[in-house]
């Protein structure tokens, strides 16, 4: 079965090969856009060791820290954006049309996940570190955590690779696009589908939480906070952003400045977040209802404004974000995101306290009362954020970069018509 209908205002829409799709994206690359993954990679990784920062800054500074887990919404409205960006006028829900969408998104997302995933299991295999399967079977939770399932799963949401719960998300959302567009273009019906979503998990959970089956859809906090069905705005507000562009391009007649506007409102966010009591059992108030309400639902406009003024405004943030070491880092900042909690990160700091036990056994052999370059753990921090980056561009050159061209080249879900000529016709009827 195939989907053809009018775009009515969106004129430019026409029905393209599924082998252009790899093209389309390289047309609508933005560099200021690729920049902000690196900004909020490193918002997570401070989330997660702020507390490395306990006796440098006051505990109202720590706090704010914490609660810059708001990278992971600003990766949400950024795909919920390109995908949107990249897509909307360039689909038909024909089989290859999908086929192909979604090994353009296996290839982007899956090998890296899949190798770190199969590492982290196999740091668990060598060490028994227990934080991998949470005392679970661990060849169940490799294989929960391979297919994204564990993402449903309060007990089983943070094992593995334990960010990689975010995945899941993503996942959820690159299915459920296309169809998404469908029904936004030839129902009229948008905004409608985030309440309908949002609505079914609730109804999810109210089925659920009164059934032992390891969590599934177990808690209202979870399901909003680490699924696609309580996370979806973020996708939509994204969505919408592109959808605003793509009608209007991208010329203003206004001055308003979006760019510095939303960024600041995006930390007047974590801030509000920081101020909120944490609920017991919770490490931060994200995990309050207000919290859950600001960083949903208030958060994704924000950056939505902040993306717009990155499109349509000449600002020294744009100039920052779009050069050339940011753009790297961007583009490696998937991988950092995958590793600076973790596995990997267990080892640096492992070694980091065996250095700083060698340099102090020196010491005490000169008689010496000086001060470690491992003494401090702000510092440590620091070491293993350059290490991690550094590793982080590796694997992109040499591992994630490869493994995308190869797969998006390959056969792979549906044959590459430019290997096989005689399906070009076929795709695209």
């Amino acid at each position: 079965m195939e989907f053809v209908f009018p775009l009515g205002k969106y004129k430019g829409f026409k029905l393209i090969p599924s082998t252009d799709l790899s093209q389309t994206n390289l047309q609508n690359y933005v560099p200021s856009l690729t920049g902000v993954r690196a900004l909020a990679a490193y918002l997570v990784f401070l989330s997660h060791y702020y507390y490395n920062f306990g006796e440098i800054f006051p505990q109202s500074v720590n706090r704010l820290f914490s609660e810059f887990h708001i990278g992971v919404t600003i990766f949400f409205v950024l795909s919920g954006f390109l995908i949107t960006y990249r897509y909307y006028n360039n689909f038909h829900l024909t089989k290859d049309w999908f086929k192909q969408y979604l090994k353009n998104r296996v290839a982007r997302i899956y090998p890296m996940y899949a190798l770190l995933t199969i590492a982290a299991f196999a740091y668990f295999f060598i060490t028994g570190e227990v934080d991998v399967t949470k005392g679970y079977n661990p060849w169940a939770m490799l294989v929960m955590n391979i297919t994204f399932l564990r993402g449903f799963f309060f007990e089983f949401w943070d094992t593995g690779v334990a960010q990689g719960w975010s995945l899941t998300v993503e996942e959820c959302f690159y299915f459920s696009a296309p169809f998404a567009f469908y029904i936004a273009i030839k129902h009229k019906k948008f905004w409608l589908q985030p309440l309908v979503i949002t609505s079914f998990a609730a109804l999810m959970v109210l089925i659920f939480s009164h059934v032992d089956f390891f969590g599934f859809f177990g808690n209202f906090t979870f399901v909003m906070l680490f699924t696609f069905f309580g996370r979806c705005f973020e996708f939509f507000v994204g969505m919408q952003l592109a959808r605003y562009v793509l009608s209007r391009g991208t010329g203003r007649t206004n001055k308003v400045p979006y760019t510095y506007l939303g960024f600041v409102l995006i930390f007047v966010c974590a801030y509000a977040m920081s101020l909120l009591p944490i609920p017991k059992g919770f490490p931060t108030g994200l995990q309050n209802p207000f919290g859950i309400v600001i960083n949903n639902y208030l958060l994704p406009v924000a950056i939505a404004w902040f993306f717009y003024g990155l499109l349509t405004e000449g600002s020294i943030l744009k100039k920052f974000f779009a050069t050339k070491t940011m753009e790297l880092l961007g583009k490696s900042s998937y991988i950092f995101y995958l590793i600076h909690l973790g596995w990997m990160y267990l080892l640096l700091h492992g070694w980091f306290e065996k250095g700083n036990d060698y340099v102090f056994g020196l010491y005490d052999q000169w008689q010496k009362d000086w001060i470690s370059p491992f003494q401090f753990e702000w510092l440590n921090m620091t070491y293993a954020f350059i290490i991690l980056n550094l590793v982080s561009i590796a694997l992109f050159k040499l591992i994630e970069e490869p493994l995308n061209h190869y797969i998006r080249k390959s056969d792979f879900l549906i044959k590459n018509p430019k290997k096989n000529p005689e399906n070009k016709a076929e795709l695209i009827k």
